[in-house]
């Protein structure tokens, strides 16, 4: 019975299993494949089995011994902020890539609590790869590995990448060179992405389109604290600030205290003036109920 449940999640993806354009998505996502508190995703050859307490593991183990992978388990705890363990199969020691729509990414299991690209955002990716056009520019704020700046790139815009840590920065920079892209060609920015786009706007630049997608919480160099629940708006605010005529924000939030509405609400606060909001669907490898909120401003 525990293999037949993951047998028929990878059933329900066919078609991304069977994608050589895509090796890392969503095998089971918790009580939407009928397996609560566990989730596994399909990285290239390998499986990271997420859960939320260590309980769980015996369960990840007989619900999963039958692939033939590598697998490695990680508690969802992001105060522990510590690398997945390897559970089974050969170890994976090394950096390895997996593909998504095409556009190839580095991964690790040894980075610490996120391994190189969030598998929830695939769709506003790609979406965001059809929006820009040549010579268009992106702005990409808490970029962590810089995955909506390379299709932006891919796009033929010109890209302008935003994290307070460089290795995440130098990450970036190698997902640009797997696709074939010239790191000399963007713009990489170490610090914060409030103080960047407040100087942006007294420099005049401005984006064709700027990505959103902040932590729910953050502490600054100066200990000043941004949270969703309360910050967002000044944070679109000062976005907008910065967006050419006709442009697009992305904005986006994982934090589950807030609702799709109270996120629009939050948006449509930070301007004088209406704006059409357009929410997108989280990709359809996430059956559990949605938790990414994502609002197209234009």
């Amino acid at each position: 019975m525990t293999h037949s449940l993951v047998d028929q999640a990878l059933a329900r993806r066919s078609t991304l299993g069977s994608s050589n354009s895509t090796t890392a998505f969503r095998i089971a996502d918790s009580i939407g494949d009928g397996m609560p508190g566990i989730e596994l995703d399909q990285l290239g050859p390998h499986i990271l089995a997420s859960v939320r307490n260590r309980e769980l593991e015996e369960r990840v183990k007989a619900i999963t011994d039958h692939l033939q992978s590598a697998i490695y388990l990680k508690i969802l705890d992001p105060s522990e902020k510590t690398s997945p363990c390897h559970l089974s199969g050969p170890p994976v020691e090394e950096p390895f890539v997996v593909q998504e729509n095409g556009v190839h990414f580095e991964m690790s299991f040894q980075s610490g609590y996120s391994q190189g690209i969030f598998l929830d955002q695939r769709d506003n990716r790609q979406k965001l790869r059809s929006v820009l056009e040549e010579g268009q520019t992106l702005l990409n704020t808490f970029a962590y590995t810089g995955a909506f700046s390379v299709f932006g790139a891919l796009a033929g815009a010109t890209t302008t990448t935003i994290d307070l840590s460089q290795p995440y920065l130098d990450w970036s920079k190698r997902n640009f060179q797997l696709n074939d892209i010239d790191v000399e060609t963007q713009y990489f920015c170490k610090g914060d992405t409030f103080h960047w786009l407040k100087r942006f706007a007294k420099q005049g630049r401005r984006f064709d389109a700027i990505v959103l997608d902040p932590p729910t919480f953050s502490r600054d160099k100066n200990g000043k604290v941004f949270r969703v629940e309360k910050d967002y708006p000044r944070l679109v605010e000062l976005a907008s600030g910065c967006l050419a005529p006709g442009g697009t924000i992305l904005a986006c939030t994982n934090c589950r205290q807030i609702d799709e509405q109270g996120f629009k609400r939050q948006i449509r606060s930070a301007f004088r003036r209406p704006v059409h909001l357009e929410s997108a669907p989280m990709p359809s490898d996430f059956t559990a109920p949605p938790y990414l909120k994502s609002v197209w401003i234009r």
